[in-house]
């Protein structure tokens, strides 16, 4: 034991800067798989843990009536907590866009008995006060506002809503109320931050007890109250509560929105940034094997001699193995300084989709990975030290026979230049006996980062498309205006239509209605658009099949097809408010994003197959699709204003931007990732590369020093590594662009079939065109200090050595 011991106090003093280093290698890379492995945990269950902490609600109810009783809903036996809430755009703070407040609750069992929120800063509103509100936290980030902080509120007149004219934010003639901020929330639904939002305000329920004339209104023109619920059965009893909501009330139009599966969306999103975070953490892994590994072997291998000396001198097998514990205690310090990397990085987490449902936001210690992974750093380590140094103390081994390059052979057939044909056969031919040097991590780590460099721009560039293109989630309109509402149109259509269609910016136009019907006994909704061109239709995105042609037709939405489990040429029956209708799947496509329903939910049928279905509509929507190149908000401005100057009864006419799906905003949050990746991958490369180079020179300096003596120049020898250096990247090059371009198509393709959106395939044409002068530009910078130190080798001093 004392031998080891004074072993490892000379290898300290002499080499504590090399194992410093060690230390921190392992540091860098334990620390980023500890770090992305507890965020890809953390990310996965935000939603559920948030759900387990407030009180969720199970089921939205749009009963869309003005002055209706919720009395009978409430008294339903499997309502558990009932809270109802003011539909209004009546309303608007001053300095803020629209949307930044939200429905302001119209009952105090709102935070209290459902939706209870998770409070980060401050406390809850006080219900009976109209002058409290509390915020979400991204309302706060966004806006750099919180508790103490006060703004302004604006309210309609009795008589705006009266005459439907508290729509017009800048018109607002009622109360300017100051709302003090008094806490910054989070929930599931009442208070949930949307991935393309700036965060919203909720307001006291004391807002509404004391406005009520201003946000409510009275009689056949008053604003709607819907509500909230949460059931007894969860999930499972919405079907049922569904049936008596339509028994109680006598209306089967009644929308009751399942929000455990409306939110499933958002997992399935955590979802799919967990599993990007566990690919990143895999890639960073493997790069730490390649790194960190031959560092580890390279610095026990360094102590051989000394090693072989003191085996003459009596040291056993076993205590040879036992000198490489300074590096098993570099590895220590290693990874608990990367332990303690991955609980400050613990604040970034989780990303995207999944940040917004955290409920614990910031530093967080996951033992779960963080133990294990002290764990496995500190077995990783010690096994490879350990190995190595019982290969370095043990007694020779036989000379393996080398294995021939079919490229070198043919090189040197060819009659190509000694320096090209001796650098094929480095980069190649692992070689023999001492000089022997592994090629294959070399080869493995080019084609690893061409690959990983042209997939991760590949899949970047699919994202940048569909971020930029509204239609690949089949939203072919920028423009929607509704002409009805609850079975009643605000004035006749065809003049509107009329009107629209001699504008130069309109190119298409739809007129839809929408409703909703029940499938499965209920138990799911499925809203249905009727599909009737007016001119030039707008284009309705499909991924397969046909557009429905006849009255027995059916486009249904990725994910309602999902749930009625039907494909294309599937019958399927739906339920509207005349009768059940079998239909006919004719394709799977995309559906306009509307207020209840996102642009995978629902479908489309014919104006025929709509009206065997249902006796009136929720909403009547003109679709209005542009020009290439026209700015939609002129365009809404100057189309409303035709409109109203050729039909005067339709005063306060005005169009509403297409909404853009919440997808979009999320495959923008994880675009980086894969970019990351690519650049771990890349990483992985040059060290495989500069590693296998400066090896290759180190162990062949015998080989090279014969050359010499033959007569091969020093600026030979240079070539000799740079030649190396280029078959290397010539290889990543050959093998790396086809399956790294196959591979980001893939990966994307998994993605488009996940979120849904229409598939395009992606093609990095910047990438494709920079990665070869990229890769030997690169291999030959790692190739000029190994030549450097090629061509000054010290022939002499080398052969007398050997």
């Amino acid at each position: 034991m004392r031998v080891v011991l004074a072993w490892l106090r000379l290898d300290l003093r002499r080499r504590w800067r090399s194992l410093a280093v060690l230390a921190l290698l392992v540091a860098i890379a334990s620390g980023t798989v500890m770090a992305a492995l507890a965020g890809a945990r953390r990310g996965a269950s935000a939603l559920t843990r948030l759900q387990d902490r407030t009180l969720p609600a199970t089921a939205t109810v749009y009963a869309n009536e003005p002055m209706f009783d919720w009395g009978s809903i409430r008294a339903l036996p499997e309502v558990e907590a009932l809270a109802t809430f003011v539909v209004t755009y009546g309303t608007a703070l001053e300095g803020f866009p629209d949307g930044a407040v939200s429905f302001p609750p119209a009952d105090d069992a709102a935070t209290r008995t459902i939706e209870r929120p998770v409070v980060f800063a401050g406390r809850v509103f006080d219900p009976a006060r109209p002058d409290e509100a509390v915020v979400t936290r991204r309302f706060a980030e966004s806006y750099h506002l919180g508790v103490n902080d006060t703004v302004v509120l604006r309210l309609p007149t009795p008589q705006q809503v009266a005459n439907g004219e508290a729509t017009d934010r800048w018109r607002l003639a009622g109360p300017r109320v100051t709302l003090h901020i008094v806490g910054v929330v989070r929930s599931p639904w009442l208070a949930a931050d949307a991935p393309n939002s700036d965060g919203i305000l909720l307001p006291s329920p004391g807002l509404t007890a004391r406005y009520r004339a201003n946000l409510v209104g009275g009689g056949t023109g008053a604003e709607y109250v819907n509500a909230i619920v949460r059931l007894r059965g969860g999930e499972a009893a919405v079907a049922t509560f569904r049936q008596h909501v339509a028994n109680v009330t006598g209306r089967s139009n009644i929308e009751v929105v399942d929000l455990p599966d409306q939110q499933r969306e958002a997992q399935r999103a955590s979802t799919f940034e967990a599993s990007c975070l566990l690919a990143f953490g895999g890639a960073a892994l493997v790069a730490a094997l390649f790194l960190v590994g031959p560092a580890i072997v390279r610095y026990t291998a360094a102590s051989a001699t000394e090693l072989h000396t003191m085996r003459a001198l009596g040291m056993t097998p076993r205590q040879a193995v036992a000198a490489a514990a300074g590096v098993a205690c570099a590895g220590l310090a290693g990874a608990l300084i990367g332990s303690a990397g991955a609980i400050v990085a613990s604040r970034w987490f989780p990303l995207g989709t999944a940040a917004l449902f955290e409920s614990s936001p910031g530093v967080s210690v996951d033992w779960t990975v963080l133990g294990p992974g002290l764990a496995c750093v500190m077995l990783l380590v010690a096994g490879v030290a350990a190995v190595s140094g019982w290969l370095a103390g043990g007694a020779s081994r036989p000379t393996a026979t080398s294995r021939r390059s079919g490229v070198a052979s043919a090189a040197a057939r060819a009659g190509l230049p000694v320096p090209v044909v001796i650098g094929a056969r480095f980069a190649l031919e692992p070689g023999r006996g001492r000089t022997s040097v592994p090629v294959r991590p070399a080869l493995v780590g080019a084609v690893a980062g061409v690959l990983g460099i042209l997939a991760a721009f590949t899949f970047a560039r699919g994202v940048s498309d569909a971020a930029s293109k509204p239609e690949r989630f089949g939203q072919t309109f920028q423009l929607i205006s509704y002409l009805g509402l609850s079975d009643q149109d605000f004035g006749p259509a065809s003049p509107v239509y009329s009107v629209l269609s001699k504008s130069p910016d309109v190119i298409a136009l739809n007129d839809a209605k929408l409703a909703v019907a029940t499938a499965q006994g209920g138990s799911t909704s499925v809203a249905l658009y009727s599909n009737t061109p007016v001119g030039t239709g707008t284009p309705i995105v499909i991924t397969s099949g046909r557009l429905p042609e006849s009255v027995d037709d059916v486009i249904l939405a990725p994910r309602s097809a999902s749930a009625l489990h039907a494909r294309r040429g599937d019958t399927v029956t739906l339920t509207g408010t005349k009768d059940a209708v079998k239909l006919v799947v004719s394709g799977i496509g995309f559906v306009p994003e509307g207020p209840h329903n996102t642009y995978a939910d629902g479908g489309w049928v014919t104006p025929a197959g709509y009206d065997r279905l249902f006796t009136g509509f929720q909403y009547h929507e003109a679709l209005v699709t542009l020009r290439h190149g026209a700015d939609p908000a002129a365009a809404a401005a100057g189309l409303a204003k035709d409109v109203t100057a050729a039909i005067p009864e339709a005063q306060g006419f005005t169009f509403d931007f297409a909404h853009e799906p919440t997808q979009v905003a999320e495959i923008r949050q994880v675009r980086v990732l894969p970019i990351v990746l690519g650049f771990f991958l890349a990483l992985l490369a040059v060290g495989a590369v500069g590693h296998a180079l400066a090896t290759a020179v180190r162990r062949r300096r015998q080989d090279l020093a014969v050359l010499r003596a033959l007569g091969m120049t020093r600026r030979q020898c240079r070539w000799v590594v740079v030649t190396q250096a280029t078959v290397l990247a010539v290889v990543g090059l050959i093998l790396g662009v086809p399956l790294g371009l196959a591979l980001g198509r893939s990966l994307w393709r998994a993605v488009a079939d996940y979120t849904p959106l229409q598939y395009a395939p992606p093609m990095a044409v910047w990438a494709l065109v920079l990665v070869a002068p990229a890769a030997l530009l690169l291999s030959n910078l790692l190739a000029a200090w190994p030549g450097h130190r090629a061509a000054r080798l010290r022939i002499a001093h080398v052969l007398r050595a050997e």
